[in-house]
């Protein structure tokens, strides 16, 4: 019985004609039974701005975003010489674009129902064009296997929360089985799908939230009770920490399920914080690599690693704000904690960092938080409320961390003339986060990594 393989590409892999013919290889040479792929680079973000601007703006205006990604995704048409079946597809999407469009514009009202609805077709756009790479490729190679579109929306099931809608796991399960396993099981068929979108049980389409993709992936992955979970992106696996903060960034030949979800969670870029959920439940390995350089070793992210370094990897996550929240009815009172995080899950926000002490808690924020006034009035009734911006939390990730002793002297004499504003450590022995100025962040990630990684080498 050959190995289940889902590979993802993301919207750098997705580019353009070449960026899509480049992936079709990978395809080939994994074997992959079912590919996930991304909108188009930069479509994302020009669908949202089409709903804001038919909304708010004139229609010459909206049309001048709809020609731009008319125009992206024609020209990856052209340079695949697409066939009429499928251009044919393709302009129904842009007529459908351009409907949803209008209506915006008439109503003067975008809802996130709506939104919902335009962005899902920025990968709809994408998996049409893909199918066509997969398919030249799979003919340059002389195979008689076949590229089929296949609509995820059919067994990606969600709740109604429009925007960032739930997966209803069971239901999926069940309908992977009844309608993609059959379509690979003979190993002639390849499905290529979009990520980041599902639909409810009455038929609207939602998405996942920004980065949904490699959770839709992980999903699907379970659902078909796949051997191994591909995320292909632009960079060769996951690195030590961000190349782009430390040149010297190594990459990692392996990480742990749960070194990884502290990484994604506290700041990386690589994976989804929730992809690897699914993953973890089914104990699917995940392998994340570069369709740009497919030869490159990667990263393999499993349950059980060989090497257990002290530290593996480090994290910095920007725009942090610190909210301090103080009164002396906390001391010695019980439920005020449960008032506090009552407040937040309300509020839907989520909570990073969190610190106490007898009359005082500090949490750490996206500064995108603060933008929701009702959160600050509201925790504001409870306690006096204090809040810092311009705050970066920066992140050790590893093992063992909390029965290490002396690793917090190591830490603090590296980064001695950097104001420490707050400090989590215990929770997790995966992880030590500690907040600072925001302009100091990569100065510390820099210095640490120097220390626990340069020194001492990643497996170390």
């Amino acid at each position: 019985m050959p190995q289940i393989v889902v590979s993802k590409f993301g919207g750098t892999s997705m580019g353009d004609a070449i960026c899509m013919l480049r992936s079709a290889e990978v395809v080939q040479k994994q074997n992959s039974s079912l590919v996930v792929v991304s909108a188009t680079s930069g479509t994302t973000n020009d669908l949202i701005a089409l709903g804001k601007l038919a909304q708010a703006k004139s229609w010459i205006e909206t049309e001048v975003v709809l020609s731009k990604i008319r125009g992206r995704h024609i020209k990856i048409a052209e340079d695949l010489k697409l066939s009429p079946a499928l251009r044919e597809s393709l302009n129904v999407l842009f007529n459908e674009m351009e409907s949803i469009a209008k209506g915006v514009h008439l109503l003067r009202d975008c809802s996130i129902k709506a939104m919902d609805t335009l962005m899902s077709l920025g990968e709809r756009m994408s998996s049409v064009l893909f199918v066509e790479a997969l398919s030249q490729v799979f003919k340059n190679h002389r195979l008689e296997k076949v590229a089929c579109l296949f609509d995820v929306r059919e067994v990606l099931r969600t709740d109604e929360a429009f925007g960032k809608a739930r997966p209803l796991t069971e239901e999926i399960i069940k309908l992977c089985h009844q309608k993609i396993t059959p379509l690979i099981s003979s190993n002639q068929s390849v499905l290529v799908t979009q990520g980041f979108i599902g639909m409810t049980e009455d038929g609207m389409t939602t998405t996942l939230g920004r980065g949904g993709s490699d959770y839709s992936a992980a999903i699907l992955a379970e659902g078909i009770g796949a051997n191994i979970l591909e995320i292909w992106t632009d960079v060769a696996g996951i690195a030590t920490t961000d190349p782009r903060l430390c040149p010297a960034a190594k990459p990692l030949d392996e990480i742990s399920f749960k070194e990884t979800s502290e990484l994604a969670t506290f700041g990386a870029k690589v994976l989804h914080p929730a992809t690897l959920l699914p993953a973890i439940r089914k104990n699917i390995p995940v392998f994340v690599g570069s369709s740009f350089d497919a030869e490159a070793k990667g990263t393999w992210v499993r349950k059980e690693v060989r090497a257990q370094p002290l530290i593996r990897a480090l994290a910095l996550r920007k725009r942090q704000v610190l909210v301090t929240l103080t009164t002396p009815e906390m001391l010695h009172a019980h439920g005020f904690l449960y008032q506090i995080f009552k407040v937040f899950n309300d509020h839907k926000v989520s909570i990073d960092a969190i610190t106490t002490s007898e009359i005082s808690i500090s949490v750490t924020l996206d500064d995108s938080a603060l933008l929701n006034k009702k959160l600050i009035a509201d925790l504001s009734e409870i306690a006096d409320v204090h809040v810092e911006d311009n705050l970066a939390l920066v992140s050790l990730i590893g093992n063992n961390i909390n029965h290490t002793p002396g690793l917090s002297k190591r830490i603090f004499e590296t980064i001695s003339d950097i104001n420490v504003r707050m400090i989590c450590l215990g929770a997790s022995k995966h992880n030590f986060c500690f907040v600072v100025n925001e302009d100091q962040g990569v100065m510390a990630i820099q210095r640490l990594h120097a220390k626990f990684i340069e020194e001492q080498g990643p497996e170390a």
